[in-house]
């Protein structure tokens, strides 16, 4: 369920008047890992009927929308460790997470930045990779959370391997035929030969090549300022982007209300929505749904595959 005082209750209440609507069928394998009665109060002023769905309520608590506190963080990491915990005995195949606070979980004295390095933890996890989804452009980082100036000290043909291996992997877990990949430069005009910048040519064109060599359909590297333009266009099923915001600027002009955040390398599926918490409009009954209901979708679909 995400951060109580967050916009994760709404848009799972929200999801699931959806679904209740439209595919009433999947309502039976969904397991909703929170607060039933911030759920059912949720559902109150929206005045929704919560639909018949399995909640494991792990904690019952007093919240104002809105309104972080630490008794709301300590119940947002209490239903993710649940979730995990249930993942680990197998109960499980796929978590969707609503939004957490990363400032909150380091305000209760947990370590991990977020959900995605927490499930590689717990998972034994080394290689994974953040990716984001949608219908019209899917993006895979080869960095992420860190400093512009520390982007190219991250930069190797390990972390561009991994990244492209396990996006291929993806791509064919959505049975794309014949899926092609596109690396993103990372200098302007992708070095223009050397003349802006020697990583293309000393790094990301070796990458290329090895990754060819093992199979993988890569190309590039390209001009990040006009490979997404083609990659729209539908000459690439995926783009590589070496840094966030080069992957996300273009991804989330897109898909800003639908794109769905995803971690790659997992034995488990783990889809999110694209955006936080929102405490802004918390409790206003106008947070769009479309996000969460497209990774409840994509999680259900790589199920089925």
């Amino acid at each position: 369920m995400g951060c109580p005082a967050g916009i994760g209750p709404e848009i799972i209440v929200k999801s699931l008047e959806y679904f209740r609507k439209n595919s009433p069928q999947l309502l039976k394998n969904i397991i909703i890992v929170g607060d039933k009665k911030i759920l059912l109060d949720t559902a109150f002023w929206l005045k929704f009927n919560l639909p018949e769905v399995e909640i494991d309520s792990v904690s019952e608590i007093q919240i104002k929308p809105g309104v972080p506190t630490l008794e709301g963080y300590k119940a947002m990491a209490k239903y993710f460790q649940k979730v995990i915990d249930l993942a680990k005995n197998g109960e499980i195949q796929a978590i969707v997470t609503a939004p957490i606070s990363k400032e909150g979980l380091n305000k209760i004295g947990i370590k991990y930045s977020g959900h995605t390095d927490w499930l590689a933890e717990e998972f034994k996890v080394k290689d994974y990779v953040m990716s984001f989804y949608g219908k019209k452009m899917i993006v895979s980082l080869v960095t992420t959370h860190i400093p512009i100036k520390k982007v190219i000290q991250e930069l190797n043909f390990e972390k561009i391997f991994k990244t492209a291996k396990l996006s291929y992997e993806f791509l064919k877990k959505l049975r794309i035929k014949n899926p092609k990949i596109a690396l993103c430069g990372l200098n302007p005009h992708a070095g223009e030969g050397g003349l802006l910048g020697e990583e293309e040519q000393t790094i990301l064109k070796e990458a290329v090549e090895k990754c060819q060599k093992e199979g993988i359909p890569i190309y590039g590297p390209y001009p990040s300022d006009s490979v997404f333009y083609w990659a729209y266009k539908g000459k690439f099923d995926l783009v590589i982007a070496l840094y966030h915001d080069q992957g996300l600027i273009p991804f989330k002009l897109l898909h800003f209300e639908d794109g769905v955040n995803l971690t790659l390398g997992l034995p488990i599926i783990r889809t999110s929505p694209c955006h936080g918490t929102a405490y802004d409009i918390a409790g206003k009954g106008i947070a769009n749904p479309k996000s969460f209901i497209s990774a409840v979708k994509l999680a259900i679909k790589l199920l089925s595959h």
